[in-house]
């Protein structure tokens, strides 16, 4: 089963910039960075994540997200559920809900756009 996005493409999200979060349902919510893309030789894009059958997720006001250092990225791994988002280096369950921000999900969808 696939994470849903390559992270190497985007350097997981090394020096990318929170842009917004959207709950969009009780299970639903979608977070956009700015970030740096390997296939557009480096070129800066938006970058939405929309996860879905979010189950736990540990986020902070808009505004206070905005402030979030980002130098490490992100990380996303399987999990026995379905997946884990996490800021920073995380590479276990118990990484990731140490985390300043995680989310626990089943799927997740991207969409690229203009900087």
């Amino acid at each position: 089963m696939s994470i849903g996005i390559d992270l190497e493409r985007f350097e997981h999200f090394k020096d990318s910039e929170f842009r917004s979060l959207e709950i969009l349902s009780p299970g639903q919510l979608k977070i956009t960075f700015t970030v740096q893309d390997k296939a557009r030789e480096f070129d800066w894009i938006t970058l939405s994540l929309e996860f879905s059958g979010v189950t736990d997720a540990k986020l902070h006001e808009e505004s206070k997200m905005k402030l979030i250092n980002l130098s490490d990225g992100i990380n996303i791994i399987k999990t026995n559920t379905g997946f884990a988002f996490g800021i920073g280096e995380c590479y276990n369950i118990s990484n990731i809900q140490s985390s300043v921000c995680y989310i626990l999900y089943r799927s997740l969808k991207y969409e690229e756009g203009l900087f």
